[in-house]
């Protein structure tokens, strides 16, 4: 067979002009591609009737068995969430930034607060500032050593 392109004219019934060019009668069988391509075209039409069926099928039984849930929450009124709530939820109606704030100034007063803790045994809370100064001058009361263990 020539790989040389064909520049003459095909010469009687299709058969080539020149001795050294042949090709085949029939190439390709076309009878089996287009009964595979029925048969393709049945299967698909098939499928999709026995998809609606079960679709259809499947549809009623639910819509035959299907009872709706009650209502979650009913006519009773929104209550709220338990506490401890986070900040921004309904019913938080102040600011996480103010909050904040006021637990600092809370922090900062407890700190500096003088008061008897038990007056009878001489114990007293003393600002942080000025208990850091007396641990700073007498260091911190002596702790008897724990007794050793003896060895077997």
């Amino acid at each position: 067979m020539s790989t040389e392109p064909q520049k003459n004219i095909h010469g009687e019934a299709g058969k080539p002009l020149h001795d050294d060019v042949s090709f085949e009668t029939r190439d390709v069988s076309t009878s089996p591609i287009l009964k595979f391509l029925v048969y393709l075209g049945i299967a698909i039409v098939l499928s999709y009737g026995l998809t609606l069926v079960a679709y259809r099928g499947l549809t009623r039984y639910w819509q035959s068995t299907y009872t709706p849930p009650p209502p979650s929450r009913g006519n009773a009124p929104a209550t709220m969430p338990p506490e401890p709530m986070l900040q921004g939820m309904p019913g938080h109606l102040t600011d996480p930034q103010t909050d904040m704030r006021n637990k600092a100034q809370a922090d900062t007063e407890a700190n500096n607060q003088i008061l008897w803790i038990d007056k009878n045994s001489g114990i007293a809370q003393i600002p942080v500032s000025d208990a850091m100064k007396l641990i700073a001058e007498k260091g911190l009361p002596a702790v008897p050593a724990a007794p050793a263990e003896k060895k077997k």
